[in-house]
């Protein structure tokens, strides 16, 4: 996306070049996944080489708030982005991986490949992608054209044109975002529950 490289038909929404593609939440997620998992990536390989015990909790919970982050950004695309602008614009180009490969391998290697002793009291670090970048989406505000929403700043098309609209996506994401890190707790412990209870 940064060099404008297309390796299918173009006919790709919510993609830019070069520094201004970061004004994307897809893109930021998928930057946080990518960072986080290799510091994964050390410490998983010092942990095998017997050079720490075992891998820090903080680098659990980092891996677990990217992770968080990632979702968000899959279960808008799939069922609020993709059905307004259509699902081949949605998953074209560089947007197949951020939309769809990334996230859905993160959420496999998350629940099925990696050992978690998260617990419920860290759900609400979930919400801190979002909360990070609502800081830059408060330029809505401050970009109003005549008192009027501009696509330039309200891309995603959350307020759909009215500005009263804010009031309820903004809680709504933030729930959203709460309750799949809530949900991915529950998906690892039940699923290392069951694990157990077939061993």
């Amino acid at each position: 996306m940064f060099t404008g490289f297309k390796f299918m038909p173009d006919e790709t929404l919510l993609e830019a070049n070069n520094l201004s593609m970061f004004r994307f939440y897809t893109v930021d997620s998928n930057i946080l996944i990518g960072i986080v998992s290799l510091i994964f990536i050390v410490y998983e390989i010092k942990f095998v080489n017997n050079k720490i015990k075992e891998i820090p909790n903080w680098v659990y919970i980092l891996k677990y708030v990217g992770t968080s982050g990632i979702i968000l950004t899959f279960i808008t695309t799939a069922f609020f982005l993709a059905p307004l602008y259509g699902f081949y614009a949605m998953y074209n180009n560089n947007n197949l991986f951020f939309h769809l490969m990334v996230p859905v391998l993160s959420i496999i290697s998350y629940i099925f490949y990696e050992k978690h002793s998260n617990k419920y009291k860290y759900a609400f670090l979930g919400i801190i992608p979002m909360f990070v970048y609502s800081i830059y989406t408060s330029r809505i505000l401050i970009n109003l054209n005549n008192g009027g929403l501009t696509f330039k700043y309200d891309f995603y098309g959350f307020l759909q044109g009215d500005l009263r609209n804010i009031i309820i996506v903004i809680p709504l994401i933030y729930l959203v975002s709460y309750l799949i890190a809530v949900l991915l707790i529950f998906l690892i412990k039940d699923y290392q529950n069951r694990l157990l209870f077939i061993l």
